[in-house]
């Protein structure tokens, strides 16, 4: 496979669908659809193009803290 970067979506035989954090020549990181990050061999890892979109990813939101009050 050609030169991989940071937003490439490939296939991979185990863990399926992703999409490319970080490359260099040692190591790449994707963040699977169903598995979540994955770090492989660079000259190692086996990967091929996505035809698949990305999906959504929904922000987890915060729950406020809830403020004891003294009653006298």
């Amino acid at each position: 496979m050609a030169r991989l970067s940071s937003g490439d979506r490939v296939t991979h035989a185990q863990y399926g669908d992703g999409t490319v954090s970080s490359t260099n020549e040692y190591h790449t990181r994707i963040d699977f659809d169903e598995h979540g990050p994955r770090t492989f061999s660079s000259p190692r890892v086996s990967l091929a193009p996505a035809t698949s979109a990305a999906p959504v990813k929904v922000k987890a939101r915060r729950r406020k803290a809830v403020v004891a009050t003294a009653t006298v």
